[in-house]
């Protein structure tokens, strides 16, 4: 699993710009531990079960830096698409390890007009298949219409 790309204006909105109110603005090493405290937090809601996690945030490039254990490859992959799937990050670099190694899953960029139905008529060639891509990318989604242009989402390989 290499370098993934994302889009930056798309996503979770975990955090804003300098705050005005303060006296003296915040230094961006303490803006990007914010974020990267703000992106632990949000992969914490999604109780994916992993262990001493560590997101080191660099604001000016947008690069999310992961660490940590993560049980399945495919935890593994959903950590790289909540750390990506925020507003303001261009890049995930996912250095997790994982207890259970398995193959790695293909990935989908949203586009305006996309539905999952579409998207798993695209990868499976049956658009009735679309409930694996809404289960592999669950919980960040939570309703099957609920995606959004720049997205990125999971395409597990389907099961034999």
């Amino acid at each position: 699993m290499g370098l993934f790309s994302f889009i930056k204006e798309a996503g979770e909105k975990l955090f804003g710009t300098a705050h005005a109110a303060e006296a003296a603005a915040p230094s961006q090493a303490d803006l990007n531990a914010k974020a990267g405290q703000a992106i632990e937090a949000y992969i914490a809601t999604q109780n994916l079960g992993v262990n001493d996690i560590k997101v080191a945030f660099a604001g000016p490039e947008g690069k999310v830096t992961v660490t940590g254990t993560a049980p399945t490859q495919a935890v593994k992959e959903k950590v790289t698409l909540c750390c990506g799937n925020v507003s303001s990050v261009t890049s995930v670099d996912n250095q997790m390890a994982v207890t259970n190694p398995e193959p790695e899953a293909q990935y989908h960029d949203v586009v305006r007009g996309d539905t999952l139905s579409a998207i798993a008529k695209k990868f499976y060639g049956d658009a009735n298949k679309y409930p694996v891509i809404f289960e592999a990318n669950k919980p960040m989604l939570t309703h099957p219409d609920k995606i959004y242009p720049g997205q990125k989402l999971r395409i597990p390989a389907l099961a034999k």
